[in-house]
């Protein structure tokens, strides 16, 4: 297996838009709600953001070269690693924001670097979890159907990937339609260009052409200077200092559940590898991805890295080992020369968004095609959640539009009643949107094990809800001013109905029989 492919070309496109558009969104979130100044965000964040990047990406690169050469392949796509969009929000909001209201308070001479550092502390914590959890990990893999791994990542995919660019899609259509129809015909029409030219290229440069035609580009005001290149130092000091304080105590309600989270996500992501025919070992596949955040955290990123979703669509483009090594040079060089803020003027995520968009496609469309036929409706009720999660996500979205952003007006229960007067039940979707790929895990495995009739099976995976419901770790919320979020308190109306649930399948051997006709 060579390290550099054709394919590779076009997996680096899409897998560069998609860091990109995490690291604009670290730029942004850093800059305009933290406060944080060029010399903070460019010389610590940024760097320590790129050496994570760096390592992980190199890392999988090998790893899906070794893989080849075992296996005597030529075919095997490194798992795409990058950071972790979920988290970024988390700690920023949840972890980094209130560090710095509350330093403020406080009258601190430096609320900035407080918050910096309780930013570091979070994005430790996540990385010694998930370093953890590489290690148990493969036992909750075998014991889990598949159908529950990969419909979970559909949810995602169809929600926060396929429907948020179909938005954006639709919201710019010359650019969007051109480009999704030049991937339509690569990868689902197996068409080729003339002399090879890569398709991710071709949508890529032909979508940045029409932005700058039809005025979508440049984006904003041109960046006025640079700010040279910025190399990564080690920040032990500041962490030693923030860890020895309070803060991973206080902020430890954040860091357990996001850390499990994210073992859990990257585990579905091998799994959906696998399903694609490329058998990553879990445990140090998992134990990178740690090892990455921990680089992070080392270097000043508060961000933890994530094995992405996608691998199915990457393969398909073509992607093996390449792709994965030019994407951590690409981003390494972007944080370290200061040039994001140029990049982000020239090319718009218009341009690229096709790509992600047909990501989305393929991920949803594997949890139904590497699954047993009978399996589809487990595979449906696991897409329910993201896809509910997702749509609690707007609903906030548009109260902030509306003016409830904690400001003029703040999120409260009062919002409740009036929704359920348009038959909508918010509080449904807030709980539904608070662990949500538990959930979906949860009662995808349980549908499964009720279509082969393993109701046991079936009953366990329901007590399991309960027990995650009752540490708070699924559908427990409170408000805030501007938001709902994880509370680790007991939702007791869901351990008690996941209990009832189980106890249901328990008793179902005592009072049914097996249906003469087939399954519905």
């Amino acid at each position: 297996m060579r390290w550099f492919q054709r394919g590779d070309i076009d997996g680096f496109f899409g897998l560069a838009v998609d860091n990109l558009v995490q690291l604009l969104l670290i730029d942004a979130l850093c800059r305009h709600v933290l406060g944080f100044s060029d010399a903070l965000l460019y010389g610590q964040v940024l760097p320590g953001a790129a050496v994570s990047l760096l390592v992980g990406n190199l890392y999988y690169a090998w790893q899906a070269r070794r893989l080849g050469q075992a296996l005597g392949r030529s075919d095997i796509c490194a798992l795409p690693y990058g950071i972790n969009t979920v988290s970024v929000f988390a700690h920023v909001f949840l972890v980094m924001l209130p560090a710095k209201l509350a330093a403020t308070a406080a009258g601190a001479a430096d609320p900035t670097t407080i918050a910096w550092q309780a930013g570091l502390v979070a994005c430790f914590g996540s990385g010694l979890i998930e370093l953890s959890g590489a290690f148990v990990a493969e036992r909750l893999r075998k014991a889990t159907p598949r159908a529950a791994l990969l419909s979970t990542l559909s949810g995602v995919a169809l929600g926060f990937i396929s429907l948020g660019f179909l938005y954006r899609s639709f919201a710019r259509p010359v650019v969007g339609l051109v480009t999704l129809g030049v991937l339509l015909l690569v990868y689902f029409g197996r068409l080729k260009f003339k002399g090879g030219v890569p398709g991710g290229l071709v949508a890529v440069a032909l979508g940045t052409l029409i932005a700058w035609l039809t005025g979508i580009a440049p984006v904003g005001e041109a960046p006025a200077h640079g700010h040279g290149l910025q190399l990564p130092l080690p920040v032990i000091g500041p962490l030693i200092d923030a860890l020895t304080g309070d803060m991973l105590w206080a902020y430890l309600a954040v860091i357990v559940p996001m850390g499990v989270f994210n073992v859990v996500g990257s585990l579905q992501n091998i799994e959906a590898a696998e399903a694609a025919g490329d058998p990553f070992p879990t445990t140090p596949s998992l134990a990178m991805n740690g090892l990455g955040t921990l680089a992070a955290s080392l270097f000043g990123s508060c961000f933890p890295t994530t094995i992405y979703i996608g691998h199915p669509g990457w393969k398909a483009m073509g992607a093996r080992a390449g792709y994965s090594i030019l994407n951590g040079v690409f981003a390494t060089l972007v944080c370290l020369t200061g040039t994001l803020a140029y990049i982000a003027w020239a090319v718009p995520i218009e341009a690229g968004m096709a790509i992600i968009l047909w990501i989305g496609i393929v991920i949803t469309a594997q949890a139904f095609e590497a699954t047993p036929r009978e399996h589809a409706p487990a595979v449906v009720i696991g897409i329910l959640p993201g896809v509910g999660a997702w749509g609690a996500m707007m609903a906030k979205a548009g109260l902030r539009a509306g003016g409830v952003d904690g400001t003029t007006s703040a999120m409260s229960p009062a919002l409740v009643p009036v929704f359920q007067r348009a038959d909508v039940w918010i509080d449904g979707a807030f709980a539904l949107e608070q662990g949500f790929i538990f959930t979906s895990m949860f009662l995808a495995a349980a549908t499964v094990a009720v279509i082969e009739r393993k109701l046991r099976h079936a009953a366990w995976w329901c007590f399991a809800g309960a027990a995650l419901s009752m540490l708070g770790f699924m559908h427990s919320y409170v408000w805030t001013p501007a938001d709902t979020v994880l509370s680790l308190s007991p939702a007791w109306p869901f351990v008690q109905g996941y209990a009832l649930m189980g106890l249901v399948f328990l008793v179902a051997p005592w009072v049914t029989r097996p249906s003469d006709g087939p399954a519905h």
